[in-house]
Formats: structure tokens, sequence, C-alpha cells
């Protein structure tokens, strides 16, 4: 956190004259901010010199620019923030990757500041003190007590949501249990489904309820009223006795381990694969795993699906800020002590991506205005976190965030083959989301670039969550963009050509996704003598803290 931002300091002490350019900037902008601190005290109307952004939630309350006092703070506060973060990205003689890092670090500390973050300078939060005599701030007490005693800031209450009772709630069986994961087929709901299943690789670093919420909300029970038959990971939630379980364990004994299952209890030669976002990544490697392992006869994904996945890792968004050679050396050695990853320690991170609206928006509703958090299905999941074995996650940070190998044809070696994209032949269906930042939409279209089979990509709107979980509803509440690409795209080019469509984007999947799933059988039962149920859905694993 410290040395981005020192190195900035030294950067414009050894640049004078850039220096002077933009305190003589700054000047100008505090003398058009003077002028209207003189009007607005004098009670002229005057236009403000500086508007908060259009996703700055924070200052949309009427007295941050009807009042002249709450006015002139807030104005304050954003020429001095504006500012600061502009001579960060614009700092002479750094790296754009140690500008990138020291204005993020500067903006976490001026977001913490902010005036609406504190009782005394936050007119809402006295608003409503004065309105509920008091009463607001006993409540807001309370909730920082609870939110103590939880260890965290809650976005949500625990007491709200019960997996398998209000989410989760699909029917479906347990068929395969081993060390890391738990295979659930699901009932069909339809007479007649498709004689090639779905296989949905999901991510590790959260349960895998995320696509069965409520039902209104669950890509599994679209998927089924679809007349398609689906399994899907539910992993193991590993502890210090699994620090040593590695990447190839969970390619060999996670996907390929689901594949064969679903296949044998199937009888179809092929599957059609589907991976989210660190699921996705272990997807495209095992893509080219098994091309490389069984052949392209014998290659049992027939097509694959990714949601907001990651190739290549060269420019992963914010998350980059913890990406350097002495964090991921600390972050190792940190998790050698313990065998794991707290997944705390990784929500956090995630929240920090964008304090604003992750943090400092639920201290403020909570603390200064008393409100108790809204249940909500996605952050329920959100919290429910999920811990990383040790040599794993320090594999995957090392070997993909830092070297970025997966593109690099040969360069990484997994459950003994050498892994080339390129050798992926098969169709693939690419989903990113406009405003995803854990896997930004520029970086994941790349894998166009990577791939060596067809590839229709798809832009949604929302971010990494509601970009994907996005069912399909009557007015549209979302809309996308849709089309081929080629190697020679970029996103820009693509973004000008794709065709725009209201809605949900699990509408085009279908189109393009059912016809490849074979014939209409009839529907097989959720478990069979060969493959009994070991426990319903949602299964053990997910249910274990």
């Amino acid at each position: 956190m410290t040395a981005p931002i020192v190195h900035a300091q030294l950067a414009w002490m050894a640049h004078p004259q850039e220096l002077s350019e933009h305190l003589l900037s700054l000047s100008r902008d505090l003398f058009r901010l003077q002028m209207h601190t003189w009007d607005r005290m004098r009670g002229i109307p005057s236009e403000d010199p500086i508007s908060p952004n259009a996703d700055d939630a924070r200052f949309s309350d009427p007295a941050w620019t009807e009042r002249p006092t709450w006015d002139l703070i807030k104005e304050w506060y954003l020429a001095f923030t504006r500012h600061t973060q502009d001579m960060l990205y614009e700092t002479p003689g750094l790296s754009n990757k140690e500008r990138r890092r020291a204005a993020f670090w500067w903006r976490k500390w001026l977001n913490a500041v902010a005036p609406t973050n504190f009782f005394w300078t936050n007119p809402v939060a006295l608003r409503r003190a004065i309105e509920t005599n008091g009463d607001s701030l006993r409540r807001g007490f309370e909730n920082w007590l609870a939110d103590l005693q939880a260890g965290n800031v809650r976005m949500t209450s625990p007491d709200d949501f019960r997996v398998g009772e209000n989410l989760a709630t699909t029917p479906g069986a347990v068929i395969y249990r081993n060390r890391l994961l738990e295979v659930i087929h699901y009932a069909p709901t339809q007479k007649r489904v498709r004689a090639e299943p779905v296989v949905i690789i999901t991510p590790w670093i959260n349960k895998f309820y995320v696509l069965d919420l409520v039902p209104r909300k669950s890509m599994i029970r679209f998927l089924l009223d679809q007349g398609l038959d689906v399994f899907i990971t539910s992993w193991k939630n590993p502890d210090a006795s699994m620090s040593e379980v590695g990447f190839d364990d969970y390619l060999i004994e996670g996907i390929d381990e689901i594949v064969r299952q679903a296949r044998a209890f199937t009888g179809a030669a092929k599957v059609h694969a589907a991976g989210y976002c660190i699921g996705g990544t272990a997807l495209a490697m095992y893509m080219a795993w098994a091309n490389r392992r069984y052949g392209e006869a014998e290659m049992p994904v027939a097509d694959w699906t990714l949601f907001t996945t990651l190739v290549d890792f060269h420019k992963p968004g914010d998350i980059e800020v913890f990406i350097d050679e002495s964090s991921i050396r600390y972050l190792t050695e940190q998790m050698a002590r313990k065998g794991y990853l707290d997944g705390k320690e990784m929500a956090a991170s995630f929240r920090l991506l964008r304090s604003n609206s992750l943090i400092w928006h639920y201290v403020v509703h909570g603390w200064l205005y008393g409100e108790s958090p809204p249940p909500f299905d996605v952050l329920f999941w959100n919290m429910d976190t999920t811990r990383m074995p040790y040599r794993m996650h320090a594999w995957y940070l090392r070997e993909l965030y830092l070297h970025n190998k997966l593109i690099q044809p040969g360069a990484l070696q997994v459950a003994g083959e050498a892994l080339d994209l390129a050798a992926v032949s098969q169709p693939l269906y690419a989903v990113a989301a406009e405003d995803d930042h854990i896997a930004p939409w520029l970086q994941t279209f790349k894998v166009v670039h990577h791939v060596g089979g067809p590839v229709r990509q798809v832009l949604s709107s929302s971010g990494h969550i509601l970009g994907i979980v996005n069912p399909v509803v009557d007015p549209p509440k979302r809309h996308y963009w849709v089309e081929a690409s080629t190697r020679d795209d970029t996103p820009e080019a693509w973004r000008q050509r794709a065709k725009r469509c209201e809605g949900s984007w699990w509408e085009d999947w279908m189109r393009w996704l059912k016809p490849r799933c074979g014939a209409l059988v009839a529907a097989r039962p959720v478990s069979t003598e060969a493959f009994p149920a070991l426990a319903d859905a949602p299964g053990q694993y997910v249910l274990e803290p």
C-alpha cells in the first residue's frame, strides 16, 4: 500500500516543471471554487463547478446541493479528490501499473475520509437523528455492535436465508462424491430432454448456488425448463488438511471427474461444458489438456461456454494492485502457515475494489442511519465465503496472474500435459459483463485471440454476478451485445458491429446451445441404481462452514 504512493511522491519531486503545471491547474480550479463559495454564501445561485460521477450515489440527497454549507463541503472534497487522482494517474517517470496502484490506494483513503462517512458531516444522518429523536443512533450503535461481533461489515443478515430451504432449492441429488467435489444431478422438469448433458464448472472461490438462488433467478431451473439435463460441481470447502491440494487435483479429480460421471450416467459420448470465473479458467485449461490427452476424436466435450472468464491475465483489472512479486510472496507465506487462504480475507480484498458501494455504503446506512441490512440473496451468497488450499492458490496467483503463462503455448504443465489453447478447436460461447471489475470484459474478450475454434461473444450489461445471474423477465431489465468474433477483432471493433439486444442473453445462449445437445429423449431419473443418491441437492459440501 505504501510503496506505490511513496514512489509517486518521489517522482513528482523529481519533476518540478510538471508539478508546477499541475499546481497551476489546481489554482485555477480553486479560484473557480472560491467564486462558487462566495456566491453560495451570499445566496446567489451558482452552478456546481464539480459534479459527482454519474455512479456516485453518496451525494444524491438534495441537501448536498440545495443547502450552501453542505454543497461547499461536497465541492471542496470533490475538488481535491479529483486533482489528487488525476495527478497520480499522470505521475511522470512511473510505469502505468505503478500509477494505477498509487491511484488505487490513495483513492481508498479518499473514499474512507469522505464527509458522507461521518455523522457530523452527513446531513442525512443528522436529519434522521432529529426526526427519530435519536432512535436512528441507537439502532446504528446496535448495528455496529453486530458487525463487530461478526468481524465484518454485514451487507445482509445471515438469518435472512437458509441454503436448501429458501436458496438452492432446485430438486436434485448428489450422485458422486470425492474429497474435492460433489456432483449434483438435477431432476428434469420436462418429460423429454436433450440426449447430451450440460456440465457446469462453478468457481471454488465461492459456493455453487449463485447459479441456483431463488427460483426466479436460478439459471439451473431455466436450463431444466429448456429441456436440458444438468450436472454441476459443488466443491469441498478446504481446511488445513488439504493444504497440498493443487491445480492438477482440481482438474483431474474435479473437472475430468464430473465430465466422466455425466457421460457414464447419461450414456452420452460427449457433454457440453460451461465454466464461471475461475471455474471457466480451469475449464479452458481442461479443454487444452483434454484435447492433448484424449485427442480430437475422443474429446469428451463437444463445445464450451465461459462466463466472465480470464485466460489472458495481462490486465486483470483493479485486482492487479494486489499482484506483484512481494505481495504474492507475503500472501504465500501467510497461507503456508495456515494451510489455506481464509475466505474472509479474499472477500475483503474484492470488497475493497469497490469500497464505496461494498463497504462505506453499508457503514453509512447501517451505523449512521440505523438501517438494518436488507435481505438480498446475492449478497448473502457473497458473504458465504470459502477457503483456498495453499498449494493451489499460490500456484494460481504466480503462474497465471503474475506470469500469465496460460496464453503461452507449452509454458504450463498441468496433470502431465503441456497446455496450448490453440489446440482447442471446439466451438466457444463466451460471455462477459460490461461493468465487471473482477474480470474486465476488455480482457475476457481476448480469449478469441488464443483458442483455435469458432467463438461467439456476448457482452451483458451489469457486473460480474448480475451480468450472469440475468434471468428472462418482462419487461426486460438489462441488455446485451452479441456477435461472432475472430482473431483479428479488437473489443472496440467487435462491439461496434455487434447486435444490441434487449433482455437476457440466456435466450441467445439457448438458441446456440440446444441444437448442439442432440435429439430429444425420455427424461432420465435424478438417480439410478448404478448412481444412487448420496444426498439430496444441494448436498453436504455446500453446507460446510
